[in-house]
């Protein structure tokens, strides 16, 4: 099977550095991309398994690389990190395929629940589980 792959997409290195280190330590092979251009490439290139996506990235905004994510691979799993204040995009990432999201500052512990939740490591259930 090889290691999960994760992708963290922030224009923020310190949250980048941060979600790295932590999923790192998961055991998870990470990448990380500050704009849209550079995360499409990843996904391109590496298909991670999931994205770490930020809804405000200068240029090409979340919701915009979240639907050419899904577009170039619909199985990839999205989870949004927004900042206070952005239901309406969060309702239209939802609609888009994005799984969940999480509202900054968040709570790191939480973060690494849900995608350890996600990638299901080692429980043969969740992988044919079909979330609505």
């Amino acid at each position: 099977m090889g290691r999960k792959k994760l992708l963290i997409v922030d224009d923020q290195i310190g949250i980048r550095i941060l979600l790295l280190e932590v999923f790192a330590t998961e055991g998870y092979e990470t990448f990380q991309a500050a704009n849209g251009r550079t995360a499409l490439d990843i996904v391109r290139n590496h298909t991670p398994d999931l994205v770490l996506l930020d809804m405000k990235i200068p240029g090409m905004d979340g919701l915009e690389i979240l639907k050419k994510i899904k577009e170039m691979n619909k199985e990839i799993k999205v989870i949004m990190m927004t900042a206070y204040g952005e239901l309406d995009m969060i309702k239209e990432a939802t609609d888009l395929g994005a799984l969940m999201h999480f509202t900054k500052p968040f709570d790191i512990d939480e973060m690494r629940l849900a995608v350890n939740m996600q990638l299901g490591e080692g429980d043969s259930r969740s992988r044919f589980a079909s979330g609505t």
